[in-house]
């Protein structure tokens, strides 16, 4: 983790990690960390990418990463790929507010999307990977990623995390997903 620290150190100016407020379970928030893979100024150099203003029609077809996005640095390109940018979400696991398995943490920004029975994601942790990381990830749109949340819910056991995280090391392992 020092050797990728120091890799973002050098490629960009700014903070080697990434910190974001996330719904946990219940949707409380906490503070969600992760290796830095955006420019720091990436807000303000592309205000339209935070609008989180989405009609029902963008909303079906939306998808959170962008190929070629182009807030993302050099070494993001490849922490991305590989994953790596989501190692500090162990520190999350150990102060409790994630698991590693479950959904994916939410931001805040996309909670009035979330209707009924969608509700029940905040039911349980979120998860460092989940159903919906070993099924597509990134090429996932927001329903799918909500559908496979629930998903979970309904499955989540040790036998069935236990699977997940044998499906998630090897799609970290073949980059299924990542970009």
């Amino acid at each position: 983790m020092l050797l990728i620290a120091l890799v973002i150190r050098f490629d960009s100016p700014g903070p080697v990690l990434f910190f974001q407020q996330r719904l946990g379970k219940g949707g409380k928030l906490f503070r969600f960390v992760k290796f830095r893979t955006l420019h720091a100024d990436a807000r303000t150099r592309f205000p339209e990418l935070y609008a989180y203003q989405y009609s029902p029609e963008e909303l079906s077809d939306l998808k959170f990463k962008i190929d070629h996005d182009p807030r993302v640095t050099r070494c993001g390109v490849w922490l991305r790929k590989s994953s790596l940018d989501e190692l500090p979400n162990f520190w999350n696991v150990l102060t409790g507010e994630m698991a590693l398995v479950g959904p994916r943490p939410e931001i805040p920004e996309m909670l009035r999307y979330y209707r009924g029975d969608m509700l029940k994601k905040f039911s349980v942790r979120p998860g460092v990977t989940g159903p919906a990381q070993i099924s597509g990830r990134g090429r996932l749109k927001f329903y799918d990623t909500v559908e496979y949340d629930l998903e979970y819910i309904q499955k989540r056991s040790f036998r069935y995390d236990a699977w997940v995280l044998f499906e998630t090391i090897r799609k970290v392992l073949i980059q299924d997903g990542a970009f």
